[in-house]
């Protein structure tokens, strides 16, 4: 769902590559003071900060915090307690007001002190068969900042990175099971259990070396990225 969600901030903020990400995630125990160890699976839940830069909609720098399994944010001040919180949504929080939406951006509303709650509208697109495939090929042919380019609500210059964000939080996720054992030590040390930081252009994690393993692969022969 990551991109279905975090495509709403995403868009209504102009957000570019993220600057950073640290995460916290579930723990289990099935021994006493042992917790398990699973490098290769997700966590029964997480939380994961990724910060950003101002962007030319936004003036300032932002936070977006994403969580999972079963972890649900805290009321921010300007949200009436009794709006419920559900499991699967977006809270934007500004100086003045807060929004709230559902999955894909449904029911959005805007709560500001003192004010009427002011639901948003959403109409939906009957695309013909095949539509949007067919925007995509002719966005293509017609080459970047084409008309049909600029008409695409998610080419590659957006989805980009909007897709890295995402993959971001399983960076951090799977860099914070990393472990080194210590000499003279029985217990390892987690080396990926700090922020993270990004160099989008460069596509890569600045202050740990490690983390670089899961930002690509090693492609085979007559398979490589060019």
């Amino acid at each position: 769902m990551g991109c279905h969600l975090i495509d709403i901030p995403f868009k209504a903020l102009g957000l570019k590559y993220p600057t950073d990400v640290e995460c916290s995630v579930g723990t289990i125990f099935t021994k006493m003071w042992s917790p398990d160890y699973y490098p290769e699976g997700c966590p029964s839940s997480s939380s994961v900060s990724i910060h950003f830069d101002a962007t030319d909609i936004n003036p300032s720098p932002i936070q977006m915090t994403w969580s999972d399994g079963g972890i649900k944010p805290f009321h921010p001040d300007l949200l009436p307690a009794d709006v419920s919180i559900e499991s699967n949504g977006v809270i934007m929080i500004g100086d003045k007001g807060v929004i709230t939406c559902d999955a894909y951006g449904e029911d959005p509303k805007l709560y500001r002190v003192g004010e009427p709650v002011l639901e948003g509208k959403s109409e939906r697109v009957n695309e013909p068969e095949f539509g949007h495939q067919r925007k995509w090929v002719d966005a293509c042919k017609a080459g970047f900042n084409s008309p049909e380019h600029l008409a695409l609500t998610s080419s590659f210059d957006y989805s980009g990175p909007l897709t890295e964000t995402v993959l971001m939080g399983n960076i951090a996720i799977r860099s914070y099971m990393l472990r080194e054992q210590v000499e003279g030590s029985r217990n390892p040390s987690f080396i990926g259990r700090k922020k993270l930081l990004w160099d989008g252009n460069k596509m890569q994690i600045k202050n740990l070396e490690a983390a670089n393993q899961f930002v690509t692969r090693n492609y085979r022969a007559g398979w490589e990225l060019t």
